[in-house]
């Protein structure tokens, strides 16, 4: 799948070094240090109602991951999927009487003119679920085969071409945990009662007759009247939630690769599943480093499709506000905290652009206006922001930096533009 067009990267002179990020699974800052690249995978949207506030809030934190990694002087190679087939999605598209792949196609083609207006670096390999129905079918047929996958009899499901009874296909968390070095929980650090309630509330099903253990994923779904089928290796049906995740990383990333993203809300289940897939199929970790944004409220709620509370960025676009406030906007707040949108968080937004671009716009830059006598050191401040964003990635500090200088006399404004631009992803 294409992703989208990749902004222009400023180099900012100076050095810097691998960042401090915060990791869910330890609950403590680790050293996110590549070996010969970065690998990070963030977890895509399902494509309907993007993109809102809190899809931009994590992708700019993973953006900003990679200019930091990049300004360091390390590769990154970033994968992420689109979850292309999924009863969200289906549900939605039934609801609005348009076809599901249509809705699909169009709500991608949306997020990519979003991420693009936003200066947002775009993976390496965009892989929609659909383009991998194979490979993870496979993936199941191996689980099934080590004894790690099981069927569970679906009276809905559509009986195979030779009258055999189709089922769905679950993990089996415990054999699992007997046969790898991974535990459920590993990542979230959760007790059995809360994982059981989020399990329920994000997909899962506890309750479902003729499981082995109410917290084990489903790994394929049998096909139904009415709902789209792939013929696989393991029969006709399509892929759970998060196998597509372990089979896209392990295909693009490979084994223990540097950072697992995404929201906080997808800690668990998801990414405890995920993790544990990878481990059995593959042997190894995911990841290093599982790094979480937090949630965004609107409104006294957490911003969410199933509440209809989202701010659209392409809203706020057609509304004429500059992508580079919304992004300053979002950058005002620390990636990893749960906060409130506000039209007011934008106004400030949008005041803070005017006065970085009167300050340090590149109609402006004139590096010979201060005597050196009198200027204050630019190289100083550039330390300041690259010591502020390697500490977990502490943009509103960085945002601060930038403010307190904007009536200083700098004894080269052209190096504050290009950390500006580089950095903090806004071209003034």
């Amino acid at each position: 799948m294409r992703a989208w067009e990749r902004p222009d990267l400023v180099s900012v002179p100076g050095e810097s070094s691998a960042p401090w990020l915060h990791d869910t699974k330890t609950d403590s800052l680790v050293l996110a240090l590549p070996l010969a690249a970065a690998r990070l995978y963030v977890c895509g949207i399902t494509p309907y109602d993007a993109t809102h506030i809190g899809h931009a809030n994590t992708y700019l934190a993973f953006d900003t991951l990679q200019r930091v990694w990049i300004d360091a002087g390390f590769r990154v190679h970033y994968a992420q999927n689109v979850t292309d087939i999924d009863d969200p999605l289906l549900e939605r598209a039934t609801a609005t009487g348009v076809d599901w792949r249509d809705l699909a196609e169009s709500q991608v083609e949306l997020f990519r003119t979003d991420m693009e207006a936003l200066g947002i670096i775009p993976p390496n390999d965009f892989v929609a679920v659909t383009e991998v129905i194979d490979e993870v079918a496979t993936a199941v047929a191996l689980l099934q085969q080590a004894g790690l996958a099981y069927a569970v009899p679906t009276e809905d499901a559509i009986a195979g071409a030779d009258g055999t009874i189709a089922a769905d296909l679950y993990f089996d968390i415990r054999a699992a945990e007997n046969c790898t070095d991974w535990t459920l929980g590993d990542e979230s650090n959760l007790d059995l009662v809360s994982m059981l309630r989020l399990f329920a509330e994000r997909g899962g099903d506890p309750d479902r007759a003729g499981k082995r253990d109410r917290l084990d994923p489903l790994l394929w779904k049998a096909a139904r009247s009415g709902e789209p089928a792939w013929e696989s290796a393991v029969g006709a049906g399509r892929p759970g939630w998060h196998i597509e995740c372990s089979v896209i990383a392990l295909k693009e990333l490979g084994t223990d690769f540097t950072v697992q993203g995404g929201g906080s809300d997808l800690i668990f289940p998801h990414h405890d599943m995920s993790a544990g897939h990878a481990q059995a199929l593959s042997g190894h970790p995911l990841a290093g480093v599982y790094s979480h944004t937090g949630m965004v409220a609107y409104r006294g709620e957490k911003m969410s499709k199933s509440l209809g509370n989202l701010v659209l960025v392409s809203r706020l676009r057609a509304g004429g506000f500059d992508p580079r406030a919304i992004r300053l906007a979002l950058l005002a707040r620390h990636y990893r905290t749960d906060w409130e949108w506000t039209a007011a968080l934008l106004d400030e937004a949008v005041v803070r652009l005017s006065v970085w671009s009167a300050a340090f716009g590149s109609a402006t830059v004139n590096p010979g206006a201060a005597s050196p006598a009198a200027a204050g050191s630019s190289a100083a401040l550039v330390q300041a922001l690259r010591l502020a964003l390697r500490h977990d990635l502490n943009t509103p500090e960085a945002l601060q930096l930038i403010d307190d200088a904007v009536d200083l006399p700098l004894d080269d404004l052209d190096l504050i533009n290009r950390a500006i631009s580089g950095l903090l992803g806004v071209a003034l």
